[in-house]
């Protein structure tokens, strides 16, 4: 008798912690829309402009139900830079488990990095107006950025070891330059909005490899050779 009751003592425990999988995939279907209209409404209003009611009558839900998914407005802006960081850190493990080239990487990442909705010049403007004038939003990204700067330095010091990129720098001088250059060509491209991302930030990649790239006497000594005078 003892064992039946706990036996359905655990069952019940199992069944009250496990949300059911219909109700799961429901509250993120509804964080995600929240999500993806707040960025249209950003980018249609501007951040100032935009109000949770806008937010919530976009993506048709209440408007307590916003706050059940996110405390404020300004942490859809977190959200997004958290998306972007994890991008980055999936990116970089497939980079360390694969044989590409570290140039071809970097080649690609910029691309990788400004899909589907940072492609929309819009959401770019607004997210970087309101990182510049929204201080727990600044304050957090500050703290993110120094993240995706430590996985850029991770990349480039991979680089240098495989003897592919200079070692008269530091790595994270390197990495800061190749942020600040993919950065400065998104928020120019922003200010267009035309069709010319892929092609200005191919440009100005082709311009920053030619700096970060190894110096012949690098890669030559980077080449481990299969005889010695010895053999």
């Amino acid at each position: 008798m003892a064992n039946r009751r706990s036996s359905s003592s655990s069952l019940t425990s199992s069944v009250a912690v496990k949300p059911a999988p219909r109700r799961l995939r429901r509250a993120v279907e509804i964080r995600e829309r929240l999500f993806r209209s707040a960025l249209d409404q950003f980018a249609k209003k501007g951040f100032a402009n935009t109000t949770v009611e806008d937010i919530t009558e976009a993506a048709d839900v209440g408007k307590g139900t916003f706050f059940n998914y996110f405390p404020s407005k300004d942490h859809i802006l977190l959200a997004f830079g958290e998306m972007q960081l994890g991008k980055l850190e999936a990116a970089i493990e497939e980079a360390r488990s694969s044989n590409i080239s570290i140039e071809e990487f970097l080649r690609a990442l910029p691309e990788r990095m400004t899909q589907e909705p940072t492609r929309n010049p819009a959401i770019v403007r607004t997210l970087l107006q309101a990182y510049l004038s929204t201080s727990v939003v600044r304050e957090a990204m500050v703290d993110m950025q120094g993240r995706v700067h430590a996985l850029h330095t991770q990349i480039i010091q991979m680089g240098q070891e495989r003897g592919e990129v200079r070692t008269d720098f530091a790595a994270s001088e390197m990495a800061g330059v190749f942020r600040q250059t993919i950065f400065g060509t998104l928020l120019m491209w922003s200010l267009y909005g035309d069709a010319s991302l892929t092609e200005r930030m191919r440009t100005a990649f082709d311009v920053l490899w030619s700096g970060l790239a190894a110096r012949n006497s690098e890669a030559a000594s980077s080449v481990i050779p299969l005889f010695t005078c010895g053999d």
